[in-house]
């Protein structure tokens, strides 16, 4: 297949192109800084990518890009960078979700060679949470999701029980989060003590890996019809909840 992806949910812009001539795939990626620079460098990363791949967009088969949970700000951008490249060509549109992005990101970096493995993609949300979701790797090659995504307390964390009981594969828990929470994160998981820790992000090389499942899966959606998964519906906490949390931890220390 012919595909197109990227990410800019995080603090890192994701892009890379697969072309497939005579049953070979070749790949070209490009990573810059994420934030505000992606709403102006984007589109230029897309273009100069596809031209060195020597594709048109209406050669695509599809046009993935990470719908969140993430950025809002970023999340808006690659959905409507989506939206608009696609409506032009006429090609459909897979969104893929960002946390299972980071979890296939991290099972090949560092756990590659594992026939089996669970892994727990945690992204920072801010305001003290964290987006997680834990999703299972299986001996077919397949991903399944033990957990779906949501915003939780960094010692809130568990590792979910398998659906057929056997809990033995590697638990790997995979994310931008432990330099900011530290011990915080599983604090309450008597398991996460042996569970290994791996820096990661969403990658657009890892949505590339993922798209044959999810296109199989009939995940793909018209343009005007791809939407970004917020999870948090807001982005800050209003005045009264900051001044009701801070009442609340006046009293809690004697004050």
């Amino acid at each position: 297949m012919n595909l197109l992806a990227f990410d800019t949910g995080t603090e890192v812009m994701s892009v890379a192109v697969a072309r497939t001539e005579q049953g070979q795939v070749r790949l070209w990626q490009h990573n810059a800084t994420g934030g505000a620079k992606a709403s102006t460098d984007l589109i230029p990363a897309v273009l100069d990518l596809l031209l060195q791949a020597g594709l048109r967009l209406d050669q695509l088969d599809a046009i993935c890009f990470g719908c969140g949970p993430g950025s809002f700000t970023g999340l808006r951008t690659a959905c409507s960078v989506a939206q608009g490249l696609a409506f032009g060509a006429n090609v459909p549109v897979l969104p893929v979700d960002s946390l299972l992005a980071l979890a296939e990101e991290a099972r090949f970096t560092a756990l590659n060679g594992q026939s089996t493995a669970v892994v727990t993609a945690l992204l920072d949300a801010r305001m003290d949470e964290l987006y997680a979701a834990t999703y299972a790797w299986n001996v077919d090659g397949q991903w399944t999701e033990q957990q779906a995504s949501a915003l939780v307390r960094p010692e809130n964390l568990t590792r979910p029980h398998a659906a057929n009981g056997k809990d033995n594969a590697p638990w790997l828990m995979a994310g931008n989060v432990f330099t900011v929470y530290g011990e915080r994160v599983a604090a309450g998981d008597a398991a996460a003590s042996t569970a290994m820790h791996f820096p990661a992000l969403p990658t657009a090389m890892a949505m590339l890996r993922l798209a044959p499942q999810l296109m199989a899966a009939g995940k793909t959606v018209a343009a005007k019809d791809a939407l970004p998964s917020y999870i948090r519906d807001k982005v800050a906490k209003t005045t009264a909840e900051r001044m009701a949390e801070k009442v609340a931890s006046l009293v809690a220390t004697g004050i």
